[in-house]
């Protein structure tokens, strides 16, 4: 695995994975991120590591568009979300990031497996872990709902 730091941007698949996101079609991007999350989701065998580290920068990107979030400011991560650029979700994405993660935290996964064997005790894990609790509350809204998950003070 190509990783450099922790973050949930900061390897190889990740980055590659949002230079994809970064090309494709301003229309096509929510797809983009909910298919990546499906595609863990459903993995049913020794889910890859490529697969994985995409998965936590699609759940990292979700958990970014909610209301008060912090803003993403990886350089690795797409550059129109750096500049302030959005993508507009259906309020059960953060569901779904929340089991695409629970995923690559699971047996048979690749990403779990390389950092346990590096670090029992990484960070690695410990950022990921937060990206899940942060879109599981939003999860929980959704689940009773009130204001639209995603379009009330965007980042605020």
């Amino acid at each position: 695995m190509g990783a450099w730091d922790v973050g949930p941007f900061d390897n190889d698949s990740a980055a590659d994975w949002c230079g994809d996101l970064e090309d494709a079609p301003a229309e096509q991007r929510a797809d983009l991120v909910r298919n990546t999350l499906l595609f863990a989701i459903n993995c049913d065998e020794y889910l890859d590591v490529d697969d994985g580290s995409a998965a936590i920068a699609a759940a990292a990107i979700v958990a970014a568009q909610l209301p008060g979030q912090p803003p993403i400011t990886s350089p690795y991560a797409p550059d129109f979300l750096t500049v302030g650029g959005s993508i507009e979700f259906p309020d059960d994405t953060p569901g779904l990031a929340v089991r695409a993660l629970d995923r690559v935290l699971a047996d048979e996964s690749e990403w779990a497996d390389l950092w346990a064997d590096a670090n029992p005790n990484s960070p690695a894990f410990a950022v990921v872990r937060e990206l899940r609790r942060v879109l599981a509350a939003a999860e929980d809204r959704y689940l009773h709902p009130g204001d639209d998950l995603f379009s009330a003070g965007r980042n605020a």
